[in-house]
């Protein structure tokens, strides 16, 4: 490996970076239940962005771990999970907003409380959306890693488990992407006191493909093959 960046985010943050196609950015919980939700989307054309469903219908299953890719809705793979310590993160719940953070946490605004505030995820997407030109409108169903989401006999969902400590997952890019994290609380938590853990992040520059687990599918092979028509031009 050959780490470029290496950062700790604190819980309640947020953070962007473009991640260029062959390189790893590696999540990790590092105290234990952090909760790190992410968006994905081409910087070179923003209307391409991460899809949900179609991530999930195409490899058949409800969670991601190892050997999934995370597709766009152009049907375009952004990354692979290269490797997975925790074994179970979801993209159906999505993100809290203010109202429900202030409903389960209390009011702790910048003004009085600086870094000790009660953020958001709607709204920490939105404030690094805006870097990017980009705004509510370009929000989209997104990836919250370290979380454990199952449903019960009558439906319901529920969160089962939130990070481990030293848990962390790899990701390795298949094509240029614009990776937006923030580590507000999960919406399905049931904690009455807003989460101190922090989220390990580090940047690999080694360019290497997408691992063999990724591609054991044929759903996934097709989804790497219109990256490649994409870049066909650069002769890749």
């Amino acid at each position: 490996m050959e780490t470029v960046y290496e950062t700790r985010l604190p819980a309640g943050s947020h953070w962007s970076l473009v991640m260029r196609r062959g390189t790893a950015l590696t999540l990790t919980d590092i105290a234990g239940g952090v909760n790190a939700a992410a968006l994905f989307y081409n910087p070179e054309n923003p209307l391409e962005r991460y899809n949900a469903p179609d991530t999930l219908k195409c490899q058949h299953t409800f969670r991601l771990t190892e050997g999934h890719c995370l597709y766009s809705d152009m049907g375009r793979i952004f990354c692979g999970i290269e490797q997975d310590t925790f074994g179970w993160h979801e993209t159906v719940c999505g993100s809290g907003n203010a109202a429900l953070t202030e409903q389960q946490f209390g009011v702790r605004r910048y003004q009085h409380a600086h870094n000790e505030r009660h953020q958001n995820g709607v709204d920490s997407f939105l404030t690094e959306l805006a870097k990017y030109g980009l705004g509510k409108r370009d929000m989209a169903a997104n990836v919250n890693f370290f979380a454990r989401v199952e449903t019960g006999d009558d439906g319901a969902l529920a969160l089962t488990a939130q990070g481990l400590p030293g848990a962390s997952v790899r990701l390795r890019f298949a094509m240029d992407t614009l990776v937006v994290l923030h580590t507000c609380p999960h919406p399905l938590s049931e904690s009455t006191t807003y989460p101190t853990a922090p989220l390990g992040l580090t940047v690999d520059g080694t360019r290497q493909p997408l691992p063999a687990s990724c591609l054991a599918r044929a759903e996934n092979q097709r989804g790497l093959r219109n990256n490649h028509l994409y870049y066909l031009s650069e002769g890749v």
